[in-house]
């Protein structure tokens, strides 16, 4: 059997063992512990940062965690608004199992996205779960006591997810709210330089090779040197963009803590819509980002992220970024892409990303002038 089903029966079983001993809203009114149930890629984890901003300024000395994936543990490691990160990934039945030996209840429990952790909630003794409205299939909803709807007017996934608990907005992000995490030593370049991010999390998402060495010889020639970036596995992509190898990479070489910290010492960051732009936005690194399938309104910094030094370039109403459903939930307002690669070949009969392809050079560059003016 694999972990990811080991996981699962584990879940159940303790959700279903503890079910009896739930559902307190009065312990939701003034809780002592609160828990961030999910399961997101990075991006969507560092978007759920004005959450965490919120309930720490409404429950002062409340116990907060927010799960995370193993490998974005050491971030949190300076309890950014004194929130603790408790490491959970499906595949490894042990985080799973390490989550539930604290016998300790909590008194409150937010599950953003996908309700199915609603189970994990209840599996940990959550006595109130809160949940988005409109998940399916009803068996994901069985502990959620408390639906909350999507909004009826546009806006950035960061601002919805902080409406799943009431009370005034959260004060903006600032320079310094997030602490900056202990990492092991490695070999930063010498500033001022810009860090060219060109993996991602799906082929659609990356940008044409000769593009990113247009911009990289661009901005080396108005003084900033040029560093190369991908994830362990995405190398290639870096060679493709510079086969001559004529700037550094750093390409798989560097854990998440040393990111933040070569990213927190950047003059600049290009990099798709993916998890590395997000966190550009938590150092408070200067960020371009290039919106192709994604959403710029969706994932961009909506009120919390507001004051942040971040630039989208995307072309708007891109025919194929037509899809209206987020995380499961058809909504009328949203337009972006979630296909996959062989139902994006399927759409466009040529295999390759064409919003991304339309995003051109000079969009970019001028992106980054307003950003380094």
């Amino acid at each position: 059997m694999s972990d990811r089903f080991n996981t699962r029966l584990l879940v159940v079983s303790r959700a279903l063992a503890r079910r009896a001993f739930r559902a307190d809203r009065a312990a939701a009114a003034s809780p002592r512990r609160i828990v961030v149930a999910h399961n997101l890629l990075l991006g969507d984890t560092l978007m759920l940062t004005p959450l965490l901003a919120k309930l720490r300024a409404l429950h002062p000395a409340a116990e907060i965690s927010i799960l995370a994936a193993p490998a974005f543990v050491p971030i949190y490691a300076g309890k950014p608004y004194g929130v603790t990160a408790l490491p959970f990934a499906t595949a490894h039945t042990d985080s799973a199992r390490g989550l539930l030996e604290d016998s300790r209840p909590w008194d409150l429990a937010i599950v953003p996205a996908d309700n199915r952790f609603s189970w994990l909630a209840a599996a940990m003794g959550a006595r109130h779960i809160v949940a988005h409205d409109g998940d399916y299939p009803f068996t994901k909803n069985v502990f959620v006591d408390e639906m909350r709807p999507y909004p009826e007017s546009a806006a950035a996934w960061s601002d919805i997810v902080a409406d799943l608990v009431d009370g005034p907005d959260p004060a903006p992000y600032a320079r310094g709210h997030w602490p900056a995490p202990p990492a092991a030593p490695f070999d930063a370049p010498k500033p001022p330089y810009a860090v060219l991010h060109v993996g991602a999390s799906t082929p659609l998402k990356q940008w044409l090779p000769e593009r990113w060495m247009e911009v990289a010889r661009t901005l080396e020639g108005r003084g900033l040197g040029v560093v190369w970036s991908a994830g362990r596995g995405e190398e290639a992509i870096v060679a493709r963009c510079d086969p001559a190898k004529r700037y550094p990479s750093f390409a798989g070489k560097l854990d998440l803590a040393q990111m933040w910290h070569l990213l927190a010492g950047a003059r600049l960051l290009v990099a798709p819509d993916t998890g590395i732009a997000h966190l550009g936005r938590v150092t408070w690194t200067p960020t371009v980002t290039l919106f192709g399938p994604g959403s710029a309104l969706i994932c961009g910094p909506g009120n919390f992220w507001r004051d942040t030094p971040t630039r989208a370039v995307t072309v708007e109403n891109f025919p194929c970024r037509d899809e209206d459903i987020l995380f499961r939930r058809k909504i009328a307002w949203v337009r972006h892409c979630a296909r996959s690669v062989a139902q994006c070949a399927e759409r466009t009969q040529q295999g390759e990303p064409l919003c991304m392809h339309a995003i051109e050079v000079p969009a970019v560059l001028a992106a980054v002038d307003e950003l380094l003016r």
